[in-house]
């Protein structure tokens, strides 16, 4: 009687212990779906939250997690509150975050890169387009992809560069010695150093400190990243030197696009390219003021001797590029 009695409270503890295992694994099982069910995409910007790149960021966030049915969500970090442009590379290629929008810094890694803003290379926007477009911009593409593992979704137009000064800038000549900031790109040290100026490759954050301290003396940037980092504060002249015509691509980790399901994918590259289309029409907009504002915040714009300024750098730069380079830069330049 006392097996017998015994039996059933066993059979009893093994079956309750059966049910907890059950809910336990549901209940994990559950848990991990839910988490992996939504995708996350971290966002890395230089620009600050007044700029069309933020705006175009936040906006492909709404449209993103709308069109997705929550599985898809964007957080966007402006100011290089994540990371510095290359370390923002370097962490995407980590799988630590996930986008951010890049461009000729990419020729640390593969030098076909240079072409997104080769000094005096492209006359207009006309001519940037038809390249991004062409053999050579989609071949770029490519070797981002395989080379960096970063994808590019899109592309953001950007203003021609101009040189900022305390002083005004009307040929080389006046260059002598000037310590210029430039972002991390060969073409751009090789280049100010040409025209005889001390370039200083330097991160964007650190840019309007260092103007203010008296480290650098003069930077270069579109008028719209001139307004947004307030340089009218530390600069007061434009020397409309127009150096670059150049456009950013945001871009999305290979690894990470990959780990979406093809639906997802659609989603989310329909989605880019409403972004970009988005974005070229606040850039559009904004670029019929800003100029007038920056002279409302007291800056000059001062007209230079282009032609004395291409004439001086231009074999420098061509003589920068490899051998294979030089073949595509002639093939550009026949076009």
């Amino acid at each position: 009687m006392k097996t017998n009695s015994k039996t059933p409270l066993i059979s009893i503890s093994h079956i309750m212990k059966y049910f907890v295992f059950a809910f336990l694994f549901v209940l994990v099982t559950n848990c991990k779906y839910k988490k992996h069910d939504t995708h996350v995409f971290r966002v890395s910007l230089i620009v600050t939250e007044n700029h069309t790149w933020f705006k175009a960021f936040k906006y492909f966030g709404e449209i993103l997690e709308e069109r997705s049915e929550g599985k898809m969500k964007v957080q966007v970090y402006p100011s290089e509150q994540l990371a510095k442009e290359i370390e923002a590379i370097r962490l995407i290629q980590a799988d630590v975050i996930d986008m951010t929008v890049t461009g000729s810094t990419l020729s640390n890694w593969f030098e076909l890169a240079a072409f997104c803003e080769l000094p005096f290379f492209f006359k207009d926007t006309i001519e940037a387009r038809d390249f991004i477009h062409g053999p050579v911009g989609i071949d770029l593409e490519r070797q981002m992809i395989e080379v960096t593992g970063l994808r590019p979704v899109g592309y953001f137009q950007r203003g021609p560069r101009h040189l900022t000064t305390t002083r005004p800038i009307r040929h080389p000549d006046d260059l002598q010695g000037l310590i210029v900031r430039v972002p991390n790109v060969p073409s751009f040290v090789t280049a100010w150093s040409a025209l005889g100026a001390k370039p200083t490759p330097m991160a964007f954050s650190e840019v309007f400190t260092s103007l203010q301290q008296g480290t650098i003396e003069a930077q270069e940037n579109p008028f719209d990243l001139i307004k947004n980092a307030g340089f009218y504060e530390v600069q007061d002249y434009i020397n409309l030197t127009g150096h670059v015509i150049s456009w950013g691509y945001p871009v999305i980790g290979e690894k990470q696009f990959q780990k979406l399901p093809k639906d997802l994918q659609t989603i989310f590259l329909k989605a880019a390219k409403d972004m970009q289309a988005y974005e070229r029409q606040l850039f559009l907009e904004n670029e019929k003021n800003i100029k007038d504002e920056l002279a409302a915040k007291g800056m000059e714009f001062i007209e230079v001797d282009k032609t004395a300024f291409i004439k001086k750098c231009e074999d420098a730069i061509y003589n920068s590029l490899s051998d294979e380079m030089k073949q595509v830069y002639k093939t550009l330049t026949k076009e």
